[in-house]
């Protein structure tokens, strides 16, 4: 439990959502957390604002002022106080915590400044929106996405106790706030897929010692939520020996990444050892779902609800061309581990997606295209990537380059 001195911001359009925002800040008041109200209705309010924050305040931080966010055009409107808000929270030196409320545009409004905030700042949005796909909203953030059951117009007995509930949620979100202990181990992001899990959990008992090991499932948001940690400055290096991402990317799978991929650690320059875990494969849904042009491929149904599609030699040349024209923009140590066994635990002798001649359209391909320094170079390893030997290769790898660095 944490004593904190500053504030929950509490947002809502006050013009349509009012009622209900100023219930939700009085529940966070009454549980002995300080709050402030923001309003971010679209149109300029008249007379004194009955929010801490007006609405005129808020759109004087878009980039071209006020008149940017009150227009003619709803949707051009909501956009501009999107980005007014998220700018506005980012100078707020005392926020402690986000609360927002609203239906399709106020939840389209107010998430991306949620997502710009750090992981770990307490973030909640109550929405209409909450009980169907919220992956928009929700980005590589931690937002707790809450549904409002009933629409939000007004207060009634479901509408109070799901606001209060959701109050309630940031109030102890923010009053046992976990504290970080000032010896706190460096840490580590690594990704994993099921087919690589052996992999992984060999690395992280090899380094856990030394490192506070952050696992990532390869799902396309998790690799999101990996990078959005490494430009946070949350990170120490990486270990990314998991990039099948790229292939739902390029062939449209369901778990993809997307064009940013890569980029964080071109930006941040933190050690990162690399490699093809997973990309003999492409992730779709029921069998049913699949686009007609892939008829005729090689599959493997991992459940009912997930059918996995072998990468052909022809595709994992386009796989490698992108993966090095990206790593051809790191400038810190990068090691790309290329595991000759087989890329997943599919990709096997004996397994259903054993293929040496696709696998070596990779490799050849990525070692003709990746411009090798004495910092960015491609390590051959006679293994599959879950042998206990490539684990053990990747953590003496990361541990040269982490020496390298200092």
């Amino acid at each position: 439990m944490t004593t904190n001195t500053g504030y929950i911001y509490a947002a809502a359009t006050v013009d349509t959502k009012g009622m209900e925002l100023f219930y939700v800040s009085e529940c966070i008041a009454r549980a002995g957390v300080n709050v402030l109200t923001v309003d971010l209705s679209t149109q300029p309010v008249s007379g004194p604002s009955v929010a801490d924050f007006p609405p005129e305040l808020v759109a004087d931080f878009h980039p071209q002022g006020r008149d940017a966010v009150f227009c003619d055009d709803r949707g051009k409107a909501i956009d501009a106080m999107a980005l007014a808000f998220k700018i506005f929270l980012s100078k707020r030196q005392d926020l402690i915590g986000v609360i927002g409320l609203g239906g399709s545009g106020g939840t389209a409004l107010i998430t991306p400044a949620m997502q710009a905030l750090p992981v770990g700042v307490p973030k909640v949005m109550v929405s209409t929106m909450a009980s169907g796909e919220v992956s928009g909203y929700v980005g590589a953030s931690d937002i707790s996405m809450v549904y409002s059951v009933t629409d939000m117009a007004g207060l009634n007995r479901i509408s109070r106790k799901v606001l209060s509930n959701a109050a309630h949620q940031i109030a102890g979100a923010v009053f046992f706030e976990t504290s970080s202990e000032e010896e706190e181990k460096p840490a580590l992001g690594l990704t994993m897929f099921g087919v690589t899990t052996p992999c992984i959990q060999a690395v992280s008992e090899g380094l856990e010692e030394d490192y506070d090991c952050l696992v990532f499932h390869a799902t396309g948001s998790g690799g999101r939520a990996m990078e959005k940690l490494t430009e946070s400055g949350m990170l120490s290096g990486l270990l990314d020996l998991t990039t099948t991402e790229v292939c739902d990317l390029l062939f449209d799978g369901v778990l993809a990444c997307d064009q940013t991929r890569f980029d964080a650690v071109a930006q941040h320059k933190i050690p990162c050892v690399i490699s093809c875990g997973a990309l003999d494969m492409v992730n779709f849904g029921h069998p049913s779902t699949i686009p007609a042009k892939y008829a005729g491929r090689l599959f493997y149904h991992h459940n009912a609800q997930v059918t996995l599609m072998r990468t052909t030699p022809e595709e994992n040349v386009v796989v490698a061309k992108w993966i090095a024209d990206k790593l051809n923009r790191c400038a810190g140590h990068v090691s790309f581990l290329i595991p000759e066994g087989g890329f997943s635990a599919l990709d096997a002798p004996d397994q259903p997606f054993w293929s040496p001649e696709a696998d070596r359209a990779f490799i050849t391909t990525l070692e003709a295209h990746l411009q090798q320094t004495n910092r960015r170079k491609i390590i051959r390893l006679p293994y599959n990537i879950n042998n206990p030997k490539f684990a053990q290769a990747a953590v003496q790898q990361f541990r040269q380059l982490t020496e390298k660095e200092f």
